[in-house]
Formats: structure tokens, sequence, C-alpha cells
């Protein structure tokens, strides 16, 4: 009952805000679940920069209103609330959908509208290769940051590594960039995780008898907290690597007494770094609103909500779905703060900004 509630209240805000609204952007994505924390500090970055614009008059004239429903982070009923959007709301574009599947799922049923969906967030292949017509990347690809991770990891000279890979698409999708990395590196081990029932003591120890110097865990944050505390239970202190999915304060709370020296991927700026234009940019409209701090999943969101503005901005004053694809596919060089976007009809990835963070004693993310 408790999701169904925050799932009707979600709605009810949006149908308040649909008799101002005079452009609606649709969100289908995990309110309740495990990713809910990410998603929330995700759409909280978005609005923050749609309220700023609103405040300033909007998109020609236009004020820009997000309507989000929850999937659950199941790929059906993230289909589902495309249509619902779609059809229903008359929405002009899908925005910030999360996770592989769910975000699969909706650019399956963005064709039959015409469609544009900005900004998921997902580091997924599939949604770069081949380049979906529909889909606007404003993230790093998973294989960039497994790249980055094991590219990192050579240059501190350590050479023994564990990969640690929910077996599933996203694991296996991410698994391509420790093969690509420059210098290339051999694993010592590989071990797949089977979602929800994997053995983390059995991993644990071959691991330890490995003797990797690095494990790098591409998997969601519940199974690295739990392989992390397997590994030290079997002696193993291995430097501990994830990637970006995991880059948010929850992640920190599931790790606990084992989060401090974690290495996580970042795929935006650090968010405590005022040289950034793009953090400077995010902290100004944060102050304005009480907040204070940022994290990635609000960076995020405040970034991908600046390209689909700059996109609604080149539709024209009268938008369309249709001219909305047409002007995100004519963005090149566009900086939103320091990271560059790049679109063009055969090239939708956006940007390949990857950097890392470590999680200090305090358990925060520091650079």
């Amino acid at each position: 009952m408790r999701g169904r509630n925050t799932w009707m209240a979600l709605v009810g805000l949006s149908m308040a805000a649909l008799a101002r609204a005079q452009v609606l952007v649709g969100q289908t994505a995990s309110f309740n679940g495990p990713d809910s924390a990410y998603v929330r500090e995700a759409r909280t970055g978005a609005t923050l920069y749609f309220d700023a614009v609103n405040e300033q008059g909007g998109v020609h004239g236009q004020k820009v209103e997000l309507v989000s429903i929850d999937d659950a982070g199941d790929a059906q009923r993230a289909a589902r609330n495309v249509r619902a959007l779609m059809g229903g709301w008359n929405a002009i574009a899908l925005f910030l959908s999360r996770g592989t599947s769910t975000s699969q799922a909706a650019a399956a049923a963005l064709p039959a509208y015409g469609a544009a969906l900005v900004g998921p967030s997902s580091g997924s292949q599939s949604l770069r290769q081949p380049v979906h017509p529909l889909v606007f990347n404003v993230r790093a690809s998973y294989r960039r940051e497994a790249q980055q991770a094991v590219q990192s990891m050579a240059r501190l000279g350590l050479t023994r590594l564990a990969v640690v890979q929910a077996n599933n698409a996203f694991g296996d999708d991410a698994a391509v960039g420790v093969v690509d990395a420059d210098p290339p590196v051999r694993p010592v081990l590989v071990e797949k995780l089977e979602p929800e029932r994997a053995d983390f003591a059995a991993m644990a120890a071959r691991v330890a008898k490995a003797d990797a110097q690095v494990v790098l865990f591409l998997a969601d944050g519940a199974e690295v907290a739990a392989g992390v505390r397997a590994l030290r239970e079997a002696g193993s202190r291995a430097q501990v690597m994830t990637l970006s999915n995991n880059a948010s304060p929850g992640f920190i709370q599931r790790l606990g007494t084992q989060a401090r020296g974690v290495i996580v991927t970042q795929v935006f700026p650090y968010e405590r770094s005022m040289v950034s234009p793009l953090v400077k940019r995010a902290m100004d409209v944060g102050r304005t609103r009480g907040i204070h701090e940022l994290t990635q999943p609000l960076m995020e969101g405040f970034a991908a909500a600046q390209v689909l503005v700059e996109g609604l901005r080149r539709a024209g004053p009268k938008p369309t779905r249709e001219k909305l694809v047409e002007a995100l596919n004519g963005i090149a060089r566009f900086n939103i703060g320091g990271v560059m976007i790049d679109y063009s009809s055969t090239d939708h990835v956006g940007t390949t900004y990857s950097d890392m963070s470590v999680i200090s004693e305090m358990g925060r993310f520091q650079r």
C-alpha cells in the first residue's frame, strides 16, 4: 500500500501541474525499490533546472513541467507508463528513465509516438549502438566507466584483477569495457553473480584464493555491499571498485563500516568542485531552494534537464515531438558547464566524460 500511495502522490502532483503547464515532459522510473533514492535525487536535480528556467519565463514563454510515474523497475510497467504518458498525457518527450531493462522497454515503445527519450539513466551499450533514432544519451556508457577503472588500476601498478559481475545484460555489457581497456588487463578471475540467489561466501573464497589486488564489481548496490562484506570476512583486503550506478549516498549507507576506500566511477564532475561551471550552476540554483549539498544523481538530473531544455529552445515557439527530435540531432559542442554534448543523426552517445571518486572515512565521495 505504501508504494501505491507514493505512486498516486506523484501522479497527483503532476495532475495539479497540468492545469498550468504548457510543455509536458514524461518520466517513468523506479520511485519505489532499490533504485528509489537515486531516482528521487536525479528528479530533484532535473526539477531544479526546470524551475529555474520557468522562473525566467520558460522556453519561448512556455513553462516546462515534469510528469513522473513509478515503474518499480519493471520493464513491462515502464512500457505501459510510456503509453500513458504519450497517449494520455500527451507528453512531448520521455526523460530520465532509470535502469537498463526499463530504458530498453521505454525506447521500444517510443517509435509509435515519434517522441525522444532524453537522458536515460543507464550506461547500456544497447541504448547507444546501434543508434536508436529517438534515444539521446547524456551520460557515459558503462563500458567507458569500466575502461576508466581498469586503466586507473594499471597506472597504480596493480595487475591482479578479479571481475565480479551480475549475470545479466548490465553485467555482461560493462564487462566488455574491461576487455577493451588500454593497456589491456587479463583478469585472474571472473565471477558471475546470479541475481537474488548469489552465493557471496563462495565468490569471496575464490577471490581470496586468487590473491586479487583489485575487485571490480559490476552489479547493483545491494549485491556490491553484500559482496564486499563477504570479501572482508574471507580475509581479502583487495581494493574494491564499482561503477556510477552506485554513485549515491544510499550506496554508502548500504556499505556501512565497509565503505571507506571503495572507489566508484562517476560520469559527471565532482559535486563539490566549485571550479566546475556545471557544479557551480547547480549549487547556485540549489541554494535558492534550501539544497546545500549536491550528489551525483542530482548532477545527472540537472545535466539532462539542460540538454532537454536546449532541444526545446531549438525546436521553436511551437514545439512538436518531431521538431524536438530534429533539434536534438542538431546539437553539437553544446557546453553544459565543462561537459560537451554532441549529437547527430548517426551518433547519440552525447558524452564520454568519466572520472573516479573514493569513499572517505567520513562516508562521502571525494576526489
